[in-house]
């Protein structure tokens, strides 16, 4: 079937028009592209990076008493990126936690298959090789988790003043590893640090065979799993 004139006649308009438009918005495109710095063309070329993501629905440790826990730890121990602050002790942890010892562990036995125990010596924050390795092993199971915890102790064979400075020193001995392994520039919107000394949420011998230690084999008790620093990932959503 012939196409009327008039359509036909418009028809052809319609796609000159649209030519032309289709030309000028190129030459535009190319004299923007000529006036621009190398450097912005580069950076408009390269491809966008994607940002990680969880690769699962949020894990079944993520329950409401976790969460809360989670997010006032997130708020008042630097990780929001709005105090100079940098970590919390135990005034702290008592006070935005309102639990007790064994509640407040109790929110962390869901972790046990994804964080692990950093063991020290006596008296000592110094790392040795197999801490280091699993240090680096646990931050590398990222699968898009947003928050590192870091939950240092101390056991009760010093004063609770030496106590709470030493498990601060772990918690550091742990987050400077990071900063040398990781590369990363913006660890503190990452990582939160909690330090409880011996005062408070000690961890009972049982964490000893149930969690992956550093020291794996070697005689673990009361005391010796408390000179230690719990490391994992958190992936719950706030």
């Amino acid at each position: 079937m012939k196409m009327p004139v008039a359509v036909a006649a418009l028809a052809g308009v319609a796609f000159v028009g649209g030519s032309s438009l289709w030309v000028e918005h190129q030459v535009r495109s190319a004299k923007k592209r000529l006036d621009a710095p190398p450097e912005a063309i580069a950076a408009e070329d390269k491809p966008k990076e994607e940002v990680p993501i969880a690769d699962h629905t949020e894990e079944s440790y993520c329950t409401p008493e976790f969460k809360k826990v989670l997010a006032r730890v997130v708020d008042a121990c630097g990780l929001s990126g709005q105090e100079a602050r940098r970590g919390c002790e135990p005034v702290d942890v008592r006070n935005f936690a309102s639990i007790t010892d064994e509640d407040f562990n109790a929110l962390f036995h869901p972790l046990v298959e994804r964080g692990g125990i950093i063991l020290f010596d006596d008296n000592s924050e110094k790392l040795d090789a197999a801490a280091e390795k699993l240090i680096e092993e646990k931050w590398a199971e990222r699968k898009g988790a947003r928050y590192f915890f870091i939950v240092a102790r101390a056991s009760k064979t010093g004063t609770k003043e030496a106590n709470l400075a030493l498990s601060q020193k772990r918690a550091n001995s742990v987050m400077f590893q990071l900063q040398e392994k990781s590369g990363e520039t913006d660890l503190d919107k990452k990582v939160g640090m909690l330090w409880l000394g011996s005062q408070y949420a000690q961890l009972p011998k049982d964490y000893c065979g149930t969690w992956k230690v550093s020291r794996q084999g070697k005689p673990c008790n009361d005391q010796a799993i408390n000179r230690s620093a719990f490391i994992s990932w958190v992936d719950c959503r706030l």
